[in-house]
């Protein structure tokens, strides 16, 4: 008897009848609307013009989504696409026969790498600042942005954990098990609330603002240290992969945690 498991069986979203609004959506629309927030809260406080903040949400909706793309592409599921590259950036499938599917695929580190390029532009075409500027404030809303993004993905039954081979844990109804698995889901969401949390104290409470790429170095560590204990608990995303030591995600996350300590000693060395 399953006496701590909790049979998960949601709906994919809200059924309004003529429209399906989709929680994994609908999770990136408050993310993004939360981060617009908090970043403008950030522009009042030291004075930047807030036109400047259009500009930035559009440049990081526009590299999350297609970053985020191309690293499931790239990263997770190259022998597919390299056959089909015409799904690669459309949301459909044409064989065997047609079908919206909509971007089922799209990986975090991918994001990271789009982000920060578009950012890159965005500090030298609009802000007129070094990147580390823009970064160490954008990381704050990023991270908090995480936890909703995963919040779509247990909405969706997706990106699971391992069975936890006990009476703890999520039975997800969706996939047809009748057995509890880990809430990875849930783990990494928390992780990156809590990295928010540190970092949002940071700014707020802490001289941290005026060492640049301490709040950057900082995002990065953590972030990226929650994604790499989490996976342990995680199915592999690739089969093929699935007895490697560490998986794609660790073996991508190692050198952003690299990056980030890089980026925390170089601050407060200054």
């Amino acid at each position: 008897m399953n006496v701590l498991a909790i049979t998960w069986d949601p709906a994919l979203g809200i059924d309004l009848g003529f429209f399906v609004i989709r929680y994994y959506s609908l999770m990136f629309v408050i993310a993004f609307a939360l981060g617009y927030q908090i970043m403008k809260r950030i522009f009042i406080h030291e004075k930047v013009e807030l036109e400047k903040l259009d500009k930035l949400l559009m440049y990081v909706v526009f590299a999350t989504i297609l970053g985020a793309r191309l690293g499931h592409v790239f990263f997770y599921d190259w022998a597919y696409f390299s056959q089909h590259p015409e799904e690669i950036l459309l949301p459909f499938k044409f064989q065997p026969t047609f079908k919206f599917t909509g971007f089922a695929g799209l990986a975090s580190h991918g994001a990271a790498i789009g982000i920060i390029a578009s950012l890159w532009y965005f500090s030298k075409k609009v802000m007129h600042k070094p990147l580390l500027y823009i970064l160490d404030r954008v990381g704050i809303t990023v991270a908090i942005a995480g936890l909703f993004i995963r919040l779509g993905n247990l909405m969706n039954s997706e990106i699971i954990g391992h069975a936890t081979g006990t009476n703890y844990g999520l039975i997800f109804a969706q996939l047809g098990e009748n057995f509890p698995r880990h809430p990875t889901q849930l783990y990494e969401g928390f992780g990156y609330l809590l990295v928010f949390g540190i970092l949002f104290y940071m700014y707020w409470k802490t001289d941290a603002a005026q060492k640049q790429g301490l709040l950057f170095g900082t995002f990065f560590a953590l972030l990226w240290s929650v994604r790499f204990v989490v996976e342990f608990f995680k199915e592999a995303q690739v089969d093929d992969r699935a007895s490697w030591a560490l998986n794609t995600g660790q073996l991508l996350s190692i050198p952003l945690i690299i990056i980030g300590i890089y980026f925390m000693v170089k601050a407060k060395k200054k």
